[in-house]
């Protein structure tokens, strides 16, 4: 009888331990099923690699974990940088839907224009882009009724054509060095162009098709101009140096339209900062992850201010003094 009476608290015994460790496991199995719930995927596609969008990129993580999103806790990010080139742009659109991205965030105009062409349905975040409308990644910036939105940087034209005139009271013709092949520099130059004939300055472009161009290019430019402006322009920011480089052996200065470039040898400029872009870019991927919003009816986030930014030891190098009007309300920056 007590073997009988062993033996059936042994069994009982097994029976809780069982019962116990069956349910320890869906405990573990449900918790990790609700982990993995948790985690969401944002897919970055970048354009190419200079300072200013990786600034961008900075800032887009930075603004999602603002918004409660951290990588590597409740957030994984898939990056991926195409190079300027557009057919990797293309096979990686593709291998960022995949990848299962909730939201996907485009940095620079052709990087969003291959996440659209990819895509109709997964949320699409524009990451600085200076003409959505003119690209045709939305239809109306008040009201974009697709999968598309973000955040437009528009450019100060009219305030770095005005500070320019400030810096260059006596210049004459003002050159624009640009890229042929870049639609939102296209756009900035024909904006520029109207507001420095206002300003009576004379005009002259000079287009580049590629990096290679740039050396012989901006040689031509500095000799037909008093001093050159430079838009937001992917090409010419990846070899600034290049640019810089030769405008030095003529001293003549350049205008630049992003803060990072008055670090790299830029004069000046009335500019955005890169970095704060990419944080509201950020936000509003947040803002779709967690249902708050939807990109077909989200306005795009217009940012059209910038401040001013003097690289004085620049200004002492090729000569030109800084009026005291700007340096009361700029910020003055060293060259790197």
């Amino acid at each position: 009888m007590k073997n009988k009476g062993i033996i059936g608290s042994i069994i009982a015994l097994a029976i809780v331990l069982i019962g116990v460790f069956a349910y320890q496991m869906g405990t573990r199995q449900t918790t990790a099923t609700t982990d993995t719930e948790k985690i969401k995927t944002v897919g970055i596609l970048q354009y190419v690699s200079h300072s200013s969008l990786d600034q961008i990129k900075k800032g887009v993580i930075a603004g999602l974990k603002d918004k409660g999103y951290t990588e590597g806790e409740n957030l994984k990010i898939e990056f991926l940088n195409g190079q300027a080139d557009q057919s990797k742009l293309n096979s990686m659109s593709q291998q960022l839907l995949d990848k299962k991205s909730d939201v996907l965030v485009g940095i620079a105009t052709p990087a969003a224009k291959a996440l659209a062409n990819a895509t109709t349905d997964t949320p699409i975040i524009m990451g600085a882009i200076s003409d959505p409308v003119g690209s045709g990644l939305v239809k109306d910036l008040k009201n974009p009724g697709g999968n598309v939105t973000g955040v437009n940087n528009l450019t100060p034209v009219g305030q770095q054509i005005d500070m320019a005139k400030e810096l260059f009271p006596n210049a004459k013709a003002m050159g624009i060095v640009y890229s042929s092949s870049e639609e939102n520099s296209k756009s900035q130059v024909e904006t520029a162009e109207q507001k420095a004939k206002e300003a009576r300055y004379a005009v002259k472009k000079f287009a580049i098709s590629s990096s290679n161009d740039l050396a012989a290019v901006t040689q031509q430019a500095c000799q037909e101009s008093d001093f050159l402006y430079i838009p937001q322009d992917n090409t010419i920011a990846s070899a600034f140096q290049t640019l810089i480089s030769e405008s030095d052996k003529t001293k003549t200065p350049v205008f630049v339209s992003v803060d990072n470039m008055v670090k790299e040898g830029g004069i000046a400029t009335v500019g955005q900062n890169q970095y704060k872009l990419g944080v509201e870019t950020g936000k509003m991927a947040a803002d779709v992850l967690s249902g708050k919003s939807k990109p077909a009816d989200t306005p795009v986030n217009v940012i059209d201010y910038g401040d001013m930014i003097i690289n004085e030891e620049k200004a002492k190098e090729l000569g030109i003094t800084i009026p005291d009007s700007i340096k009361e309300k700029a910020e003055v920056v060293k060259g790197e």
